[in-house]
């Protein structure tokens, strides 16, 4: 049986190609659990009344914006999904978002209020509600907040396939816009922002940090995405130059691997720093790297945000899915997990990324 609308889901909303999974998917053929999911999101807008209330730009009169952001979970993809709020401008806008996606945002230049909690809104009005997708979740917010406000969505209905979430944000924003940018402009300046407060910055600027360094990001959130043999990188790195300078960083998930590692070359030029800094502290750490060495995770976007070069390990999803040309990178990929990637590999892409820092143009 076909399913009026059902094709949203699986293409994009806007004139212009970006990297995406979706041959993969109608290869599949039969996939009925996104069949349901669109369903109970169709009959989810109408029963919370909002069918009506969607919109399809955003108009210079739209000044007083709310953007729902509750479906990336992870700090990765919230810097992602909302990445393309550079192009709104000096309209006033609050953002909705998950607790723990809030704080990176506290400081932000472009979000006027950060909210992670209905009550907290209060009262407030807004002339248009930015909603991520039709997820149960964020329609029921934004009826709760705004039930009788004009809505533009993001992804919408789009769901199942995987996209370069950067190049999604930016065209999407982009046609909501009316095309003010061609696709070449847009691909260009699309990357993550991130802003740091003075008080993260003077933090960081009182550390004894080396003058020179590389970091890198030890631990990992998933198991294909996790390389284990940062040690034999490490002592490859240490027999090229011994007087290198290294600092360790990343989450709590990390502070074991670090604590080892910490051990295993105490005799050496390396500073430990994992989960000792907020996200944001630790994105400014990464600005004062030369490049950085992590895996697919929050803070290689955070590096990308504040263009310190990245040499990446990637698995399942490559560089044009999870990079744009507007980020300074070496990456590495393997299909299946960043372990099979080799220390050659890593080292010749830590040599690329140490040419680019020391012979690139000072204008660059």
């Amino acid at each position: 049986m076909k399913l009026l609308g059902f094709k949203k889901t699986y293409t994009l909303p806007f004139q212009f190609e970006i990297p995406n999974t979706t041959e993969i998917i109608l290869k599949k053929k039969s996939y009925p659990s996104s069949r349901i999911k669109f369903i109970k999101r169709y009959l989810y807008i109408k029963l919370k009344r909002q069918k009506l209330l969607e919109t399809y730009n955003i108009l210079p009169e739209h000044q007083n914006i709310l953007w729902i952001n509750i479906s990336a979970p992870s700090l990765g993809d919230s810097l992602m999904d909302l990445s393309s709020r550079v192009l709104l401008g000096k309209r006033k806008i609050d953002l909705f978002t998950d607790q723990n996606n809030a704080i990176i945002y506290k400081d932000d230049d472009f979000f006027t209020s950060v909210f992670s909690n209905i009550s907290s809104l209060g009262e407030k009005k807004y002339d248009l509600v930015i909603i991520d997708s039709f997820s149960t979740r964020s329609l029921y917010i934004k009826s709760q907040i705004a039930l009788l406000t004009p809505f533009v969505a993001m992804f919408g209905y789009y769901n199942g396939p995987e996209v370069n979430r950067v190049l999604f944000s930016f065209h999407q924003m982009n046609k909501l816009l009316g095309y003010k940018k061609n696709e070449t402009e847009i691909n260009e300046i699309s990357k993550p922002s991130i802003f740091i407060s003075k008080i993260d910055q003077k933090i960081i600027s009182s550390l004894d940090l080396p003058k020179s360094f590389i970091a890198i990001v030890v631990g990992g959130e998933w198991a294909f995405r996790t390389f284990n043999s940062w040690d034999l990188v490490i002592e490859r790195l240490i027999k090229l130059d011994n007087k290198l300078d290294i600092v360790l960083i990343g989450s709590e998930n990390g502070v074991s691997d670090a604590n080892s590692l910490a051990n295993k070359f105490e005799d050496y030029n390396l500073l430990n720093y994992v989960s000792k800094f907020t996200f944001n502290q630790t994105t400014e750490l990464i600005k004062h790297a030369e490049f950085i060495i992590c895996c697919d995770g929050g803070l290689m976007h955070a590096a990308n945000a504040v263009d310190t070069p990245i040499v990446t390990l990637l698995a399942k999803l490559d560089s044009e899915m999870q990079l744009t040309e507007a980020n300074i990178c070496f990456s590495l990929y393997d299909d299946l997990n960043v372990n099979n990637i080799s220390i050659l590999e890593i080292l010749n892409g830590c040599k690329q990324a140490f040419n680019f820092v020391h012979n690139r143009l000072p204008n660059e």
